[in-house]
């Protein structure tokens, strides 16, 4: 994978423009490794595709982020890309030259990265409003912390903790969950200054809350896992 080399942007955009792809791309992949120094994400994309797909794998309880750098260049994309790579790597390569970056070697990935969400057959669910869901993830964050503040200090144990996050990012929102909420909100995926506002999205067993920005994906029958005890 060390020959594969892209270049960001849309279309014949100039240097501006694939800047702010690279900030962008280089934004996700900084949370995933404030998260996790040896955070991996999976990268796809079809041959002659405009952009490259970017999966992660945030610690809030079994979801997943998407991330859809767009690409610049005669055929986008020449052939197509699977491949498992280091975040922390892929970052680096970004930040150090976003005009034409080489991708990082492939690692052994976890068992998420093995089972992603379906490209295509995605229903709208229903239409969200921003400004709402990033209330809605805050109000919870806040009560995540008045609720750890009166705890005695010996009953602020891990499980005792994972125990509240799960109660309150189970709780269910506008046909998804907080949990979902709380992610999009951590990843920097509910600004304000989008045009297309959040959608919630349904295939198959899959549930995908989409932003401008990024989405959040989950399959509805897998039991959380991994639950953070800091939302952010």
């Amino acid at each position: 994978m060390t020959a594969v080399r892209l270049a960001l942007g849309h279309g014949a955009a100039g240097s501006g423009d694939a800047e702010r792809e690279a900030a962008d791309l280089a934004a996700f992949l900084g949370r995933l490794v404030r998260w996790d120094k040896a955070a991996v994400v999976r990268l796809r994309s079809a041959a002659g595709e405009p952009a490259l797909g970017v999966f992660g794998h945030p610690p809030f309880g079994g979801v997943l982020a998407v991330r859809s750098a767009a690409l610049r260049g005669a055929g986008a994309v020449a052939a197509a890309v699977d491949a498992t790579v280091s975040a922390g790597q892929l970052l680096e390569a970004v930040s150090a030259d976003e005009a034409g970056f080489a991708l990082p070697p492939s690692v052994t990935g976890p068992a998420w990265a093995g089972l992603l969400p379906p490209r295509s057959g995605w229903q709208r669910v229903a239409h969200l409003d921003a400004v709402r869901v990033r209330k809605a993830a805050a109000e919870t964050v806040a009560e995540f912390r008045a609720r750890t503040e009166g705890l005695p200090p010996e009953g602020r144990t891990r499980a005792a903790l994972d125990a509240l996050a799960e109660e309150l990012w189970a709780r269910p929102y506008q046909g998804t969950t907080l949990r979902v909420v709380h992610a999009a909100h951590a990843l920097g995926f509910l600004r304000g200054d989008g045009d297309e506002a959040p959608a919630l999205l349904a295939a198959g067993p899959w549930s995908r809350l989409r932003t401008p920005y990024g989405s959040v994906a989950v399959r509805r029958e897998s039991p959380a896992a991994g639950l953070s005890v800091s939302p952010a």
